[in-house]
């Protein structure tokens, strides 16, 4: 972000980060050390491959490890790198300097891999099970044919021995998956973003086709193209191609995210209040990605209960008159299925879920005995989902302080007694974890952390002394890290990721919010159906 664009008032950064996300088709994230890495490995054929070698041997931490974040989420993209560095060597895709830095970089990838703590826990990952197994598998095999070689790949190397499959997966899990859809004649869309942990095992029948991105992911879609025939089919190296341009010849792990995005950037921003000028573009995204069916995050991926409350709630707080009925898809009697057979739940989604519920039934008071008795229940089970020390965690994001402030929002503004104690408990375990310097942060301060829990304490009324120096420290310390541009990965898909545009939407607003309690006056805006 630009020093003009810092010093700006909100309304016209808020306006100008609505304007930028409606040219971007998209979205804001990082390329992925992982999904780059798959893409080396399984599409020889696609142009611009010595940008994504570059980009492979750079991304290399000194500790010989790939992937951002504490060491345990490290394994998935270090496991990729190595392997995608030994199909290089295998099939004598590179010479000379490069071959030798490649054959150094398989060495110190594995010997990071043995450092790791074998027993885990690991972080709940998109497909881990599936995938970290996979991986091993395919290093193994690797390492086993380029042994075999009489003439050495790289100036008399050999790599050393193959990473032991860490505990707590199950190097069975890729083919016993493989097996149950085989029988079943069909694989699931569940499946789909996540094929390449699978391609090695699905019978051809079963392989999708389409010519767009295989469940938005390029590791799918290349791992698809490697198996499904000897030549990939022009459509796919076009797609390929295309998402390749946006990001410097490497890849995200998903894309496009626009519906993420910018229902994500609505809602935060429309928290605080939306400009004037942005509130058409904003209503034209809501009304675009509102599907009664249910709501997608992004092509070719199952609809899921949080991107469909998150397009109820925005269509609501921008005054449309969409109907919660999409998410009656998701509900179990209690609360609500992310997306129909997950594992694991997701409590975001649920608080999500629990204001577009409590919203829509504010504006149509008849609807009441309808969905009523529905968010009574959301809130008691996100209630019983909070932690005794205060937070609630969550699948899709590695920090507490994501879900705490989403649930502290549900359940303040849609809550009872028995919700209101839980809020002061979480507001008390924020007061008591912030940072000497005005931050917060489960690995380290942040800006995108700070202002989840800024949210948390603006959520109070009942603020003491204590409250208003932290709200100060935690104001001082994002304004003096504004424009700072780069945010930690903190976001779970297969592995971390940033979405740029969403936490800088997140961060704009609370830094006005924290402005406007000095009783300052704001720019001119449109009053959002929340702030009526």
């Amino acid at each position: 972000m630009s020093d003009t664009v810092v010093n700006a008032t909100y309304s016209e950064q808020a306006a100008e980060l609505v304007a930028r996300i409606d040219q971007d088709r998209w979205g804001s994230v990082r390329p992925s050390l992982y999904e780059t890495a798959r893409v080396i490995s399984a599409a020889p054929w696609l142009p611009g491959e010595p940008r994504r070698i570059t980009y492979l041997l750079n991304e290399q931490a000194p500790d010989g490890s790939w992937g951002e974040g504490p060491e345990r989420y490290r394994l998935l993209p270090t496991l990729s790198g190595v392997e995608a560095a030994l199909a290089l060597l295998r099939r004598g895709a590179t010479s000379g300097e490069t071959a030798r830095r490649l054959a150094t970089a398989v060495d110190r990838g594995l010997a990071a891999l043995r450092a790791l703590p074998q027993a885990g826990p690991w972080p709940d990952t998109a497909a881990a099970e599936i995938l970290v197994p996979s991986l091993v598998a395919k290093i193994h095999e690797r390492i086993a044919l380029t042994a075999d070689d009489a003439t050495p790949v790289v100036d008399g190397w050999r790599p050393g021995p193959g990473p032991a499959l860490p505990g707590g997966y199950d190097q069975g899990v890729p083919a016993y998956v493989a097996k149950r859809y085989a029988a079943a004649g069909t694989l699931p869309v569940k499946l789909h973003h996540t094929f390449e942990g699978i391609a090695g095992y699905i019978p051809r029948a079963l392989i999708p086709n389409g010519p767009d991105l295989l469940g938005s992911s390029p590791a799918a879609t290349a791992a698809r193209a490697a198996t499904a025939s000897p030549e990939p089919a022009a459509e796919t190296v076009a797609a390929l191609q295309t998402v390749a341009e946006r990001y410097a010849g490497s890849f995200p792990e998903a894309a496009p995210i626009l519906v993420f995005e910018r229902l994500w950037v609505a809602a935060a921003l429309a928290g605080t209040h939306l400009p004037a000028a942005s509130v058409p573009t904003v209503r034209g995204w809501a009304d675009d990605l509102y599907d009664p069916r249910g709501v997608r995050g992004a092509p070719g991926l199952m609809t899921d209960a949080d991107d469909t409350a998150m397009a109820v709630l925005v269509s609501s707080l921008v005054g449309l008159e969409h109907t919660p009925e999409p998410l009656d898809l998701f509900h179990n009697g209690s609360h609500y299925d992310c997306y129909i057979g997950e594992d694991t739940g997701s409590i975001t989604a649920n608080a999500h879920a629990l204001q577009a519920l409590a919203g829509y039934q504010r504006r149509h008071p008849e609807t009441r005995h309808l969905y009523g008795p529905r968010t009574d229940k959301l809130r008691d089970w996100l209630v019983d989902q909070q932690r005794p020390e205060g937070p609630w965690p969550d699948k899709w994001h590695a920090s507490p302080y994501y879900a705490t402030a989403r649930c502290v929002t549900a359940l303040t503004r849609h809550g009872s007694d028995h919700a209101s104690a839980a809020v002061g408990t979480a507001v008390a375990w924020t007061l008591d974890t912030q940072r000497d310097d005005g931050s917060w942060g489960v690995w380290g301060g942040t800006t995108e952390e700070t202002a989840y829990a800024a949210k948390i304490l603006l959520s109070t009324a009942d603020r003491t002394p204590r409250h208003a120096r932290a709200l100060d420290r935690a104001e001082t310390y994002l304004n003096d890290t504004a424009g700072a541009g780069h945010h930690p990965a903190l976001w779970h898909d297969k592995t971390l990721y940033a979405p740029g545009a969403m936490i800088e939407a997140e961060v704009l607003a609370v830094r006005e919010l924290l402005r406007t309690r000095h009783g300052l006056n704001g720019q001119q805006t449109t009053p959002t159906d929340a702030e009526r």
